[in-house]
């Protein structure tokens, strides 16, 4: 058996989610500091969530039918740098909204398919695939202060020349990467097979559940930081919370291998989709109370780790070998369908309803996924 590049793997997943580090707290509050208002600022952050819908399934059914991931994850990864370097040129709406479709249609194009590539060099070692992840955790978490302390000392003007220099970093890494395919099956349609093992029984409700999760996370990601903000927080303490919330994510990735060999997939999405409800309960009435804030952070090993590595393993599990690359895409893409419409919903009610109602609405998505995971998938081991 061929030694896994640890190392190798690891660094492509710690400059791809520095990237999400960077825009996930800081995104809404550049376009703020654009004089955006909140209705604009939900709808630009909403573009790159609504080309998560079609980028991964295009990008997917290529790579399953060419067997070429590998380069299509490089060649995602330079066209993301050279379209969002557009954003150097003009700051009007329409060009912004142009930039976020173009740069997040290739961006897109790269996690489906490395993942893909991940589980392949693990050869079954699926248990390993966290051990991999966390350090996707550690870039996110290295940036949001990094950048939070950054935006303390210089204006928010120089958070695009962070982003290209996160961007190169993705390129750099992805053509460090080896490549591997996973095994070989049958000839039978990658298409057909798809079909077929999408209305398993479960399957469909777990990626109706997916984007029922995004949905919830629309105020978090679009709003948060602009929140926190309102209530007083500075920058730099603001980044400082991001990063809570991923090192909670981080000591869950190390743990999961663990818990799902003493707990069913199910249990321990229903779980993530509960605390999910409460903590946005929590960011929406009481973020002014420090500890609170603290420990609603903290329950993003939850909302975010257990509930991703779980999917990931369930994604794995469901499909076969032809079939993993769109499996991982339509994860992506209703990911992005949910997020898009989170984001969305929140632009609009964020002014009318405030930060209360609008995180109100979300842990009710979650309460939803809740049902759904309860009433309708199997119990079962990872």
């Amino acid at each position: 058996m061929a030694p896994i590049p640890y190392w190798r793997l690891s660094s492509f997943y710690l400059f791809y989610f520095a990237l999400l580090g960077s825009t996930a707290p800081f995104l809404a509050l550049y376009f703020d500091h654009l004089g955006f208002s909140s209705a604009r600022i939900g709808e630009l952050v909403a573009i790159p969530m609504l080309m998560r819908c079609i980028a991964p399934n295009l990008w997917g059914w290529l790579g399953d039918y060419t067997g070429r991931r590998l380069a299509i994850v490089r060649f995602g990864a330079v066209c993301a740098v050279l379209t969002f370097s557009l954003i150097l040129f003009d700051k009007s709406y329409a060009w912004l909204a142009m930039v976020m479709a173009l740069h997040a249609f290739f961006w897109h194009a790269v996690l489906p398919q490395f993942e893909v590539i991940t589980l392949a060099h693990l050869q079954g070692q699926t248990s390993r695939y966290s051990q991999i992840r966390l350090w996707g955790s550690v870039g996110f978490i290295l940036t949001v202060v990094g950048l939070g302390r950054l935006f303390e000392w210089f204006s928010l003007d120089v958070y695009p020349y962070a982003l290209l220099f996160i961007l190169g970093g993705i390129v750099v890494s992805s053509g460090w990467v080896p490549n591997a395919q996973p095994a070989p099956t049958s000839k039978q349609s990658a298409v057909e097979g798809f079909l077929k093992q999408l209305t398993q029984p479960g399957v469909l409700a777990f990626y109706a559940c997916v984007a029922l999760m995004q949905l919830s996370h629309g105020p978090y990601y679009t709003f948060l930081t602009l929140h926190l903000e309102h209530l007083g927080y500075s920058c730099g303490t603001i980044g400082v919370l991001w990063a809570v919330g991923v090192v909670a994510e981080v000591v869950m990735f190390m743990l999961m291998s663990r818990i799902l060999q003493r707990f069913s997939v199910r249990r321990v999405l229903l779980a993530s989709f509960l605390l999910a409800a409460l903590r946005w309960l929590l960011l929406g009435s009481f973020a002014e109370h420090l500890p609170v804030l603290i420990f609603a952070q903290l329950l993003h090993a939850a909302t975010f780790g257990s509930f991703h590595a779980s999917a990931i393993h369930f994604v794995q599990r469901s499909f076969g070998p032809r079939q993993q690359g769109q499996g991982q895409a339509l994860y992506a893409a209703l990911s992005g369908t949910g997020g898009a419409l989170g984001a969305l919903y929140s632009g609009y009610s964020w002014n009318v309803l405030g930060p209360n109602w609008t995180f109100s609405i979300a842990s009710v998505a979650a309460l939803a996924a809740a049902v759904m995971i309860a009433t309708r998938m199997k119990e079962d081991r990872a």
